[in-house]
């Protein structure tokens, strides 16, 4: 091998390891971030974890509900020694990782920044920051009207169903077998900690629609004429997700559908908004043709 080759290999591998050493050096201070964050939600407050406070937050719902139906003092369980301490620590890392998203969404622009162009990072970086944002508002949405929506009818089913034979047999009458068993709700504080989380990760993840159909049409890989010609087919799609994400509830199911449509058709408007913005600036540099009701693809190509 020449001395050329041998300088060619080294001038190659030296940005290389830069790279590799500035995205240790990000991934370094965003676990170091999270493990802060995390360990955050053990400081005690009032004879309890910030983690079992927050854990009781989302436990909320299910607590109402029980209250609701006539339990004065509403009792979640666990049935092994380990189960509370694991669903704290899953509640401490939730919310640790919610805590510590920003720092490690900016590590993560550190790292990627110097590649992109100014326009680039002008476009960019607005969804960075309006992600996180629309996740927030999915969140709270599902924890305080879908989850106590989707309580309210799993756990009244069973209760509903215990009135079903006075119902039939008329006002007043009531049927007791003794050979049936009594069934009650004895919820576990995991089980009913995992429906919540799914709530908030399912809407939180929905109403991510608008950003991320906005940055692919900021891309040019969507238009809001393609959009508009396929709502038909969104519209199914989106009856399909909330018959899957949400209980055999028509409102929940409805409420879902309303809201994620009426995202579907913002991110409508939004891809429309960027189309116009970005044809009056190819106008004005002289790539766009009136007459011929075109763009330059050439020289679009180099401007995206």
């Amino acid at each position: 091998m020449s001395a050329d080759d041998t300088n060619t290999i080294d001038d190659s591998a030296a940005p290389l390891i830069e790279h590799l050493a500035e995205l240790r050096t990000r991934l370094i201070r965003s676990v170091l971030a999270l493990l802060v964050t995390i360990s955050f939600f053990f400081i005690p407050i009032q004879g309890q974890f910030i983690a079992e406070h927050l854990m009781n937050f989302l436990l909320e719902p299910v607590v109402n509900t029980l209250r609701n139906m006539g339990d004065e003092n509403p009792a979640l369980q666990f049935t092994s020694p380990q189960e509370y301490l694991f669903t704290v620590f899953r509640v401490s890392m939730v919310g640790g990782f919610a805590l510590a998203f920003p720092i490690i969404g900016f590590q993560m622009w550190r790292f990627v920044a110097p590649g992109l162009y100014r326009n680039e990072k002008n476009a960019f970086l607005p969804f960075l920051i309006a992600s996180p944002v629309m996740f927030f508002l999915g969140a709270s949405f599902a924890q305080f009207v879908v989850t106590p929506l989707a309580m309210t009818f799993l756990l009244g089913f069973a209760d509903a169903a215990s009135f079903l034979p006075s119902i039939l047999l008329g006002e007043g009458e009531t049927v007791v077998n003794n050979d049936q068993p009594t069934i009650v709700f004895n919820g576990k504080v995991n089980e009913s900690l995992d429906i919540t989380l799914k709530f908030i990760m399912a809407f939180g993840l929905c109403f991510q629609l608008p950003v991320l159909l906005t940055l692919m049409g900021k891309a040019g890989l969507v238009s809001s004429e393609g959009l508009g010609n396929v709502r038909k087919y969104a519209m199914v799609a989106i009856l399909v997700l909330a018959a899957l994400v949400t209980p055999p509830d028509v409102i929940t199911q409805l409420i879902l559908f309303v809201v994620v449509y009426g995202l579907y058709e913002i991110s409508i408007h939004l891809v429309r908004r960027v189309e116009k913005k970005r044809d009056a600036r190819l106008r004005e540099e002289g790539y766009f043709d009136d007459e011929d009701e075109g763009f330059v693809d050439d020289d679009v190509e180099d401007l995206k």
